[in-house]
């Protein structure tokens, strides 16, 4: 039986970071030139990410995501798809990609036992690609996402992040190409969180503008009524075509949220808001038993009342929430760190 929390939220998804580096520098994510990165041996082997993981699992976690960075950066990470898919308690076992190196790597991917991907994209017109990430990669992206259905990951998710003047003239566009690679896209609103450091509320294209924006194209959608704790809201149109909208910015979820991170140094944190988190690999390094580990993260899980998101709906002069400077001397505030 899950562990649940103040609110009666159950501990059931866990995001696994593999790395901190990315290949990408998104506007919304990564937009400074330079960053603190986690030492490089405070990264947790694959043993230790997997006898972590068996830790929640004892608690009820069922659901699995492997994140990064950029996770296919991390040398070999098949092996610890190999080693998670070993494990029966993991009902869904996903890995979120930018899908740069997907091309080379999804055949072994699902041959490891990786049950779903999902991919980040943004636009489909080189030059703004190249704009918001600062690289010319849309190609391989493109090819990633169409050698992830040739290897047979079905459906798979993509995710696009909707800004205001930047991309939001392309939600009818990615909607189609979605469709037509039998991918159910999910609009996600720009977050405020750490790493954003130039997030403002006017940049924020809202859930309503959105569906406003499917529908001039499309048609109306239709709300899909079923019981999730899932993060998007799913809708469908008249020829059945399913896509979500996650609106953590203007319609949070914090309610029913059932996630928590862990960074790939072992920091394990509460809520993507989190300023600070519990450090398991020096419990683990120590030679803490997993029913100590059991016990620590039960007491904090059950005293949980994280609600970052909604906590941030109502501030008066609402900005970037994490001051450069603190980024800069702690880099388990950033985004890329913490996973998505």
């Amino acid at each position: 039986m899950a562990v649940v929390d103040h609110f009666q939220r159950p501990l059931r998804s866990l995001r696994v970071s593999v790395t901190d580096r990315c290949n990408l520098r998104c506007d919304y994510c990564m937009p400074e030139d330079e960053y603190l990165w986690l030492p490089r041996e405070d990264i947790l082997t694959f043993e230790e990410t997997s006898a972590l993981v068996d830790v929640f699992l004892d608690l009820g976690v069922d659901q699995v995501r492997i994140t990064g960075g950029e996770p296919l950066l991390r040398r070999n990470v098949e092996r610890l798809v190999r080693q998670l898919a070993g494990k029966p308690r993991i009902r869904d076992l996903a890995l979120t990609t930018n899908a740069v190196l997907l091309a080379r790597q999804a055949g072994a991917l699902k041959e490891a036992g990786l049950h779903r991907l999902a991919v980040s994209l943004d636009t489909l017109r080189p030059d703004r690609f190249t704009r918001l990430t600062r690289a010319d990669a849309l190609g391989d992206v493109l090819a990633g996402i169409d050698a992830a259905g040739e290897a047979g990951f079905s459906p798979l998710k993509i995710d696009t992040v909707v800004l205001r003047g930047i991309n939001d003239d392309e939600i009818g566009d990615l909607l189609a190409y979605a469709r037509a690679r039998r991918a159910e896209i999910r609009f996600i609103e720009y977050m405020d969180v750490g790493g954003a450091t130039r997030w403002t509320p006017e940049a924020v294209f809202s859930r309503r503008e959105i569906l406003d924006a499917v529908a001039r194209q499309h048609g109306p959608a239709a709300p899909v009524s079923e019981l999730s704790s899932a993060p998007a809201d799913r809708y469908r149109l008249a020829d059945g075509t399913v896509f979500g909208v996650i609106s953590s910015t203007t319609e949070p979820f914090c309610d029913a949220c059932d996630r928590s991170r862990l960074t790939a140094d072992g920091v394990w944190l509460l809520c993507l808001y989190a300023t600070d988190g519990m450090d398991l690999r020096n419990l683990l390094r120590r030679g803490a038993s997993a029913e100590e580990l059991r016990t620590l993260v039960s007491r904090r899980w059950r005293a949980r009342t994280d609600r970052g998101a909604l906590e941030r709906l109502g501030s008066d002069r609402r900005s970037a929430f994490i001051p450069l400077a603190s980024l800069k001397r702690d880099a388990h505030l950033e985004m890329h760190t913490r996973g998505g």
